[in-house]
């Protein structure tokens, strides 16, 4: 499958290929801290949490709760899982194991 959004740029190209190159998640650190503020980055990861805890239905106020995030970063995550590209889905996907490919 190849990515047609709107967000398609040659300047992400090559930042998506550098990302790619990493290999370890120290590196990852390494990379990312240069890159991007540490709230940026917490925010990430939070969104990300966010979107593993609406896969596993639980409320608002549990996700609110445990990781922090406002009502406003809940209900865009989960407009993403619905509406989105399926990023969230693919990545989540293969952290818990699974190819997350086309044909699944």
């Amino acid at each position: 499958m190849t990515y047609t959004g709107k967000l398609k740029d040659p300047l992400l190209d090559d930042l998506f290929k550098g990302v790619l190159t990493l290999q370890t998640i120290d590196e990852c650190y390494q990379f990312f801290e240069d890159v991007c503020t540490v709230a940026e980055i917490k925010s990430m990861a939070q969104r990300l949490e966010v979107a593993r805890m609406l896969q596993e239905n639980r409320t608002y106020g549990e996700i609110a709760h445990r990781t922090g995030a406002s009502t406003a970063t809940i209900s865009r995550v989960k407009r993403c899982l619905n509406y989105g590209a399926d990023g969230y889905k693919l990545v989540l996907a293969r952290l818990a194991g699974r190819t997350g490919g086309e044909n699944e």
